[in-house]
């Protein structure tokens, strides 16, 4: 769907009337780029795909508005991971097999947390282009004739959001059956903007070059989780229950292990070697086991960001290499305040995902 949504426009049209509604603001061209990614990640599944399109698209309009050149890479690769939590989500399907909770209840769960890493990664924006002016320069001109006129074009958006969302949330479709629906109206949307045999043939080379990734990925996950499961190490770790600490001690020790992994590994990597051993520690502490979900992989999102990995970081210097990977690293570092402060509000707040799954049951 990435590379679909790409040739048929939808990008491109999501930019522009981000650009339009949001460029008045303090930073707005950026605030904007964040918008049109979380829109994007409704047609998406994975962080490195979103981060190269909006590379390609959003950067040059950025600096041309006389962006600073860190911001505009950062916002690029911090938007990104929220395709990590608004559904689909490659990390939450893989965290569901892996732990045999339910896909759609993760895909769900993910929505409102995707919208609230969206703000708060907004008004981080907003305020240090507030307090300096010369990061981003607002953009001013647009008529509201001319940015209403911008919102026919994002309609391909909003129907694959309305496809997949509700057919997971009312129960009519499993992830996978929603999946394919919203993936053909992409293809619609492709075809009609004149999409050509060779676009074509490379979105399909790199979507199965994508999808054999994530099910050798799975494959490896099944046949490590079953060794583990013999050795016996998930019920060695139910030590750290019978200590004598609170669970919200134990869960803080557990941030800080994924903090110090994503430094060195990237998500996928992060549940194979620890949701074995970690995730039976949870569900002894009685915490829910689809907020944890959410929780993780925001802590994934992180680990995509932070040196010396960041792998979505290297993806924007890849598609922009002209901008080094020092300073797209140093316009992260706000995203990564902003995530800790997310990850905060949903452990202080887990009733922001789990009261929709409570409206479904």
């Amino acid at each position: 769907r990435s590379y679909l949504a790409y040739y048929a426009g939808i990008t491109q049209s999501a930019f522009e009337a981000a650009r339009r509604w949001f460029g008045w603001l303090p930073g707005g061209l950026a605030t904007g780029t964040i918008f049109a990614v979380a829109g994007f990640s409704a047609v998406s599944g994975a962080s490195s795909a979103a981060a190269a399109v909006f590379a390609k698209v959003a950067i040059p309009e950025m600096l041309r508005a006389k962006y600073d050149k860190r911001l505009a890479a950062g916002v690029c690769a911090a938007g990104a991971t929220l395709d990590s939590l608004i559904p689909p989500s490659t990390l939450l399907v893989v965290y569901g097999i892996i732990t045999e909770q339910s896909i759609g209840k993760l895909l769900v769960a993910g929505f409102v947390p995707g919208i609230v890493s969206a703000l708060i990664y907004a008004l981080i924006v907003t305020w240090r282009c507030w307090r300096q002016p010369e990061l981003g320069p607002r953009i001013t001109g647009y008529t509201w004739p001319q940015r209403v006129k911008s919102l026919p074009a994002t309609t391909p958006i909003f129907l694959v959001i309305l496809i997949i969302f509700f057919s997971m949330y009312f129960g009519w479709a499993t992830p996978t059956e929603a999946g394919a629906p919203g993936a053909f109206a992409v293809f619609g949307f492709a075809l009609k903007e004149g999409i050509d045999r060779g676009e074509l043939r490379q979105c399909l080379l790199d979507s199965a070059k994508l999808t054999v990734m994530i099910f050798t990925v799975i494959w490896g996950v099944l046949i490590f989780v079953r060794f583990l499961g013999f050795s016996g190490m998930p019920e060695a770790s139910r030590w750290a229950t019978d200590l004598n600490m609170p669970p919200l001690a134990i869960l803080l020790a557990i941030y800080l292990l994924y903090f110090v992994l994503g430094t060195v590994l990237e998500g996928i990597g992060m549940f194979l070697l620890t949701l074995p051993v970690v995730f039976p520690v949870i569900m002894s502490l009685g915490y829910d086991p689809i907020w944890f979900g959410i929780v993780l992989v925001k802590l994934s999102g992180i680990a995509s960001l932070s040196p010396p990995v960041g792998l979505v970081v290297f993806v924007v210097n890849g598609v922009r290499p002209d901008i080094p990977v020092r300073d797209i690293f140093k316009g992260i570092w706000p995203f990564i305040f902003a995530d800790i402060i997310t990850l905060g509000v949903l452990t202080a707040f887990p009733e922001i995902v789990t009261f929709i799954l409570e409206s479904t049951d």
